[in-house]
């Protein structure tokens, strides 16, 4: 089988990138699995089962879409020993409608999310929106079988892709290892970023895009008490545009009350753990959100999660 994603530890970067890490975990004990992913590794080493790939050198500079679909391509060429291949995300979805075609092998897709239900992605690709959307239309519509990873996302790929058939479309909700999300007593994470741990904070942990409403976070907590610390693990913003609107509202928010705490950088999975633990509450403003593991996480650490009725929240948020 090959497990086909952009996102593959060491560069993991959101919630697709969890769940591969951990499907991949599984799978390896029942079948004999290679994950193809992004990365600077040769195209061909396929040391301890991963495959990475980079987009070709003469397209350094293209528009983003153009470079994705080169590692596709390579990914393709190098899945012709596989029985089955199962991408996430349209980063990695035409590779795997392309090694149906070219090999004679079912295509498996996992829908984390929708190009149609993303317009500011526009902003990020620019034209290559359109090829985005393509793709991941053109891999629906073929593939043999598509996970929907909550209820609500299955809807919302039957109303996006009316031509696919509903008996194909299967929902599977993501989850977590439990192992590894539970609560921890340690405190050393929160004083080196200089969080109080005797003083209660609301948590972000999240990309910096506008799917994930994190402005709607900085506006919303100026009614809080002024005695509540603000924690914002954000990083990766999409575009400069919402880089340059995050930072005025955090500076602003800086200026006006005291324990606002922003970690730009990815905290090694331990210290998100702790920071998650030792929260009065963690808040997800997504809004776009198929189902959102990070609120997992966060319940499973056993603190309150505050979040936009969005997408598959519900389904695992309960009111």
């Amino acid at each position: 089988m090959g497990l086909l994603t952009r996102e593959y530890p060491p560069d993991v970067y959101g919630g697709a990138g969890v769940h591969v890490e951990f499907l991949a975990r599984e799978l390896r004990r029942l079948v004999d699995l290679e994950v193809h992913c992004w990365g600077e590794s040769s195209t061909g080493d396929r040391a301890d089962g991963v495959v990475r790939h980079r987009s070709w050198r003469a397209l350094d500079g293209a528009n983003d879409a153009l470079r994705t679909f080169s590692v596709d391509l390579a990914m393709t060429a190098a899945l012709q020993d596989r029985e089955l291949v199962h991408s996430h995300t349209w980063y990695a979805n035409l590779a795997g409608h392309l090694a149906k075609l070219l090999h004679g092998v079912p295509h498996v897709v996992t829908a984390h999310s929708l190009e149609p239900l993303r317009p500011w992605k526009a902003e990020q690709l620019g034209g290559g929106y359109a090829l985005s959307s393509w793709a991941e239309r053109t891999a629906f519509e073929a593939a043999d079988a598509v996970v929907a990873v909550s209820g609500a996302m299955r809807e919302d790929i039957l109303g996006c892709y009316p031509a696919l058939d509903p008996a194909r479309v299967h929902v599977i909700h993501n989850g977590i290892d439990t192992a590894l999300y539970r609560p921890d007593p340690g405190t050393d994470a929160l004083t080196r970023i200089g969080v109080d741990p005797d003083r209660p904070y609301v948590l972000f942990v999240g990309r910096i895009t506008r799917q994930k409403g994190v402005p709607h976070l900085l506006r919303a907590v100026r009614g809080i008490d002024p005695g509540v610390q603000v924690v914002l693990c954000a990083g990766a913003p999409d575009t400069p545009e919402i880089d340059r609107e995050f930072r005025e509202l955090y500076e602003e928010l800086s200026r006006a009350r005291r324990g606002v705490h922003w970690v730009p950088r990815m905290l090694p999975r331990p210290e998100v753990v702790q920071l998650l633990t030792h929260a009065a509450v963690f808040v997800c403003p997504s809004v776009y959100e198929p189902l959102g593991i990070v609120n997992l996480e966060a319940m499973a650490c056993g603190t309150p999660v505050v979040a936009s009725r969005v997408g598959g929240i519900p389904e695992v948020v309960k009111d």
